[in-house]
């Protein structure tokens, strides 16, 4: 499936509810495709898309999430109800695709304004002390650059750099590197 215009995504967000794993997964991954080329063209069907947090198969959730984020990095507001689907899809044992996706909604979601970082924070802090180490933590590292360069509150941006401090001083490769960048970005 390609990418679709806002003429045909209600049919697709009908098809998230379908009794179809496969199908779901499939109309996920097409809506996640569109989200990332024109968050605007899924942005009137956050709620679906939230529902869709529930459903079993873990491709449906992490491409619903990719889809929610790529809307949370223009239209924060909008995708506010998401956070109780991305907190228990944070914590999923059968997915590191799941866990990763929501990690990387929370954090856009709270770059957003200095009240969503604080709101985000308690959770992106268990989850980095969970997953250090696990192959999707460089991707998660990634994802906080970008909450260090938004507008998260001094509170958060003060937990983060204490959070990266060790790895920025103790560690070597992309954990040094990546958690360096992140102190800089919180410099200035």
């Amino acid at each position: 499936m390609a990418e679709v215009d806002s003429s045909q995504i209600a049919g697709l967000i009908e098809e998230l509810s379908g009794a179809s794993r496969r199908r779901r997964q499939e109309v996920a991954h097409t809506i996640a495709l569109t989200a990332r080329a024109n968050p605007d063209v899924v942005a009137p069907h956050v709620d679906a898309l939230i529902d869709a947090l529930y459903r079993p198969e873990a491709q449906t959730r992490w491409e619903v999430l990719d889809a929610l984020s790529m809307v949370a990095a223009s239209e924060p507001e909008r995708v506010e109800g998401a956070f109780e689907g991305a907190e228990a899809s944070l914590f999923d044992d059968g997915s590191a695709m799941v866990r990763l996706a929501a990690f990387v909604f929370l954090a856009r979601l709270g770059a957003s304004s200095a009240e969503r970082s604080d709101e985000v924070w308690p959770l992106l802090d268990e989850a980095i002390q969970c997953y250090h180490g696990d192959a999707e933590y460089r991707d998660m590292l990634v994802v906080l650059l970008e909450l260090a360069r938004g507008n998260a509150s001094d509170k958060t941006k003060k937990a983060l750099a204490a959070r990266v401090s060790f790895d920025a001083e103790n560690s070597s490769g992309y954990l040094k590197a990546l958690s360096n960048e992140i102190l800089q970005a919180l410099a200035m």
